[in-house]
């Protein structure tokens, strides 16, 4: 099995940059670009994030053909979005989707490779920055072939953090949000940040530019290459409510040591979206 999985991690970086690069997504931002909806007028989606999702799964058939998927937007299109112990490629075409319609330097393609429901290999290809992030099950955390390492800062007060404001504009769930970050920010920490995509606001604390992430909403495409590349720089996975992260929850909280994660849960106003595992079709 070992060597099945250096074969998936070499499959998931080759198309990673193959869709990243010019061929799909660097190419389609210099062109006008077909912008559609999903669940709200701020949930966008593009030709492009079609187009790359395409991609990546015939790529991975072509090699795995009895390999299972869960893509963003197959779940859309309404496949449903179920974790088994079978080999099941987790795939974000584009995290960043905004950020790609407004041309913001933030965009990445996310493939994790999951068995026994856990993520063997995470590849997040930061486009733009042309910064490939790998990991695998035991084998460490990189970027460009540089091991990564998470933060050693443990003071709170000395702390960068970063959140997101996710696609909802309900008043309770932006309530609860801005009450977070108020909180996060009067502990005081140094300052919040967002670069406008899960997978790489979990590089970022992978790769010690900021001591922790956290966000309510996501999905399981969006973190799930992310959140192994955390833990294997050395940080920490946990639910907002404290407890184990569940990459099916839709919450996740990302940092550099059990301390500060815990110091952080202590500000943050949870809440519990619907599950993408019972969640109809988006």
């Amino acid at each position: 099995m070992a060597d099945a999985w250096k074969e998936a991690m070499e499959l998931a970086e080759k198309t990673a940059r193959r869709a990243g690069e010019c061929g799909v997504v660097c190419a389609a931002l210099q062109v006008e670009r077909s912008v559609m909806t999903k669940s709200c007028s701020v949930d966008l989606v593009t030709q492009t994030d079609q187009q790359v999702e395409q991609l990546i799964i015939q790529s991975v058939r072509d090699k795995f053909p009895t390999h299972r998927f869960i893509g963003e937007e197959s779940v859309a299109a309404g496949e449903p979005c179920v974790l088994t112990d079978e080999p099941t490629w987790i795939i974000d075409p584009i995290d960043g989707t905004t950020n790609f319609v407004h041309a913001f330097p933030f965009v990445a393609v996310s493939i994790g490779f999951s068995v026994n429901k856990q993520v063997e290999v995470g590849v997040v290809f930061s486009c733009l920055e042309d910064k490939m992030y790998t990991a695998r099950r035991g084998g460490g955390a990189f970027c460009n072939g540089q091991r990564l390492q998470v933060s050693s800062q443990e003071d709170i007060q000395q702390a960068m953090v970063c959140t997101e404001f996710g696609s909802s504009r309900d008043p309770e769930v932006v309530e609860k949000i801005f009450c977070s970050l108020r909180a996060v920010l009067s502990i005081p920490t140094h300052g919040v940040r967002g670069a406008g995509t899960a997978a790489i606001n979990m590089c970022l604390v992978a790769s010690g530019c900021v001591e922790a992430y956290y966000e309510i909403g996501i999905h399981v495409w969006d973190i799930a290459a992310g959140a192994l590349l955390v833990t294997e720089a050395g940080g920490v996975l946990m639910d907002v409510q404290g407890g184990p992260v569940d990459l099916m929850s839709r919450r996740v909280l990302a940092a550099n040591s059990p301390a500060l994660a815990e110091r952080l849960l202590q500000e943050i106003h949870s809440f519990c979206p619907i599950r993408d595992d019972a969640a109809p079709s988006l």
